[in-house]
């Protein structure tokens, strides 16, 4: 009797578990079969995405983004560089080669020239008898102002200009450079370029030593010389014509005092100041 209720119970166990499974089945189906459909099952449909898509708000960090976004401003224009053109003259010769100087300078987008003259040293009584003028600073508005040595480190760049004593600047000078130690004790120009321009009387008084002597001063300083070169092209190998100015800078010959400036005289001196602000320009903003 005992092998055959054996045999039963595995039987109506296994019944049992199948009838369970299938009633498990039959209300599982018929839970989700009101769901099914079309948007409503596992998988919505199209209209029930577009209502959930309209009502979702935007993402936290689109939003942020767009607050953050902002156009960047202009960078500031750079600020024009200035070369003063500070010069001696005691018969107007230097002062011509000085005004187009800065004429050279100006013709350069971002530079300004700004004019002094040296004072003079001499006695009234000593410039009466050499029949000087004005010591180079002109009549009415046109008058130029003395050199402040104070003022001298605002400058980016020097072209200073001065007639020939004896292969050498004239004393008046001199003593504006001697008047500049404080500035060199400091070495406050130290590093500003520097140029040269002069006037002689003759072809063989001093084109090329009155410059040369005068860089001992600019080297003292720790400025930097700066030459002209043969930058000027044909003009320098001119041989029809009389005409100042070497490799070390602009010049002219006066003569007696009687010969003005020539045209191309003048034209290498405006080629010396557009030369030189060219230079510090790129010295002080950078290559453009």
């Amino acid at each position: 009797m005992r092998p055959r209720e054996a045999e039963t119970k595995p039987n109506t166990v296994r019944g049992a578990c199948v009838s369970s499974v299938a009633r498990a089945s039959r209300v599982t189906r018929w839970w989700w079969a009101p769901a099914m459909g079309k948007g409503g099952g596992c998988i919505p449909s199209k209209r029930h995405r577009a209502a959930a898509a309209a009502e979702a708000p935007p993402p936290a960090s689109h939003s942020h983004r767009r607050e953050r976004t902002s156009i960047p401003a202009p960078a500031a224009a750079p600020r024009p560089v200035r070369i003063y053109v500070v010069f001696y003259s005691m018969y107007g010769h230097v002062r011509l080669l000085a005004r187009a100087v800065a004429r050279g300078v100006g013709s350069v987008p971002g530079a300004r020239a700004i004019l002094f003259r040296v004072p003079e040293t001499l006695p009234p009584a000593v410039l009466a008898r050499m029949e000087a003028d004005d010591g180079g600073g002109g009549d009415g508005e046109d008058v130029i102002p003395v050199v402040d040595t104070d003022g001298l480190p605002d400058a980016d760049g020097f072209l200073f200009g001065f007639p020939a004593r004896f292969g050498a600047m004239p004393a008046q000078m001199q003593a504006f450079f001697d008047s500049t130690a404080p500035l060199c004790r400091h070495q406050r120009l130290a590093g500003k370029p520097a140029g040269l321009f002069v006037s002689t009387g003759t072809q063989s008084g001093g084109q090329e030593t009155t410059a040369w002597t005068a860089i001992t001063q600019l080297a003292h300083h720790g400025m930097l010389f700066v030459p002209i070169g043969y930058t000027f092209g044909e003009g320098m190998f001119e041989m029809g014509e009389l005409r100042g100015g070497s490799p070390y800078g602009a010049g002219v010959f006066s003569g007696d005092g009687s010969r003005p400036p020539s045209e191309l005289e003048l034209a290498l001196a405006e080629h010396h100041g557009k030369y030189m602000a060219t230079l510090v320009k790129k010295m002080v903003h950078g290559a453009s």
